[in-house]
């Protein structure tokens, strides 16, 4: 069974989502028959890559939003309390708000190397956790040399259009599928599941397309 996932890493309902697959993959019986892949998506495209002063998280969701900075706060306070009950542990007084785009090209680079999840994960704890500005071209370096990627390589990614391209393609490719939101999982083509849902909402959908094989 092939497992899409259309992720931004900069999502925290994804990392949310990841860990209840993960958990759900864990009581499903055909776990070695899953593959999965990563998909990239941008929550927000319009981020721009040169930022003269970096916001923190409340201030950018605030403005977003069009909310005040104190209910900013207390959504994000109500994220936390999800991550922790899903073992995550989110530092969003640190996260820093930055365009997306280049660590999806660092993605779509780990994938032909066969650590597309590898990747999901380091990024997702760098930014959620480890505060980490996903932005810098030095830091995406840094983290996909600590799973095993050429430094090299991955600056040639960074500055190729090709790897840029991929990233469209998945994200157009969501367009056509009518995704709105992310994290969304598609099973076979024949299922989707859409948000951080529960684990037993995973199990369940993955012994239907099971069944429907």
């Amino acid at each position: 069974m092939k497992v899409e996932i259309w992720s931004d890493i900069m999502c925290p309902f994804c990392y949310i989502g990841k860990r209840h697959f993960e958990e759900a993959l864990k009581q499903f019986g055909h776990k070695a028959e899953i593959i999965i892949e990563w998909k990239s998506f941008q929550l927000d495209p319009e981020i721009p890559k040169e930022r003269e002063k970096v916001e923190n998280v409340y201030e950018y969701l605030a403005k977003r939003k069009g909310i005040s900075l104190d209910h900013s706060k207390k959504m994000h306070e109500n994220v936390m309390k999800m991550a922790h009950a899903a073992g995550l542990e989110y530092h969003f007084d640190k996260a820093v708000v930055a365009n997306s785009f280049d660590a999806h090209k660092l993605i779509q680079l780990a994938k032909e190397k066969g650590l597309g999840n590898e990747m999901e994960e380091r990024l997702f704890k760098a930014y959620f956790t480890d505060g980490m500005d996903m932005g810098d071209p030095a830091v995406l370096i840094e983290l996909g040399r600590e799973i095993g990627l050429e430094g090299a390589e991955i600056k040639d990614v960074l500055a190729s259009d090709e790897y840029g391209y991929k990233v469209k393609e998945d994200i157009w490719e969501a367009e056509q599928l009518g995704v709105k939101g992310v994290p969304f999982f598609v099973f076979d083509r024949k299922y989707a599941v859409s948000g951080a849902q529960p684990i037993e909402a995973f199990v369940q959908t993955m012994e239907k397309a099971s069944e429907g094989k």
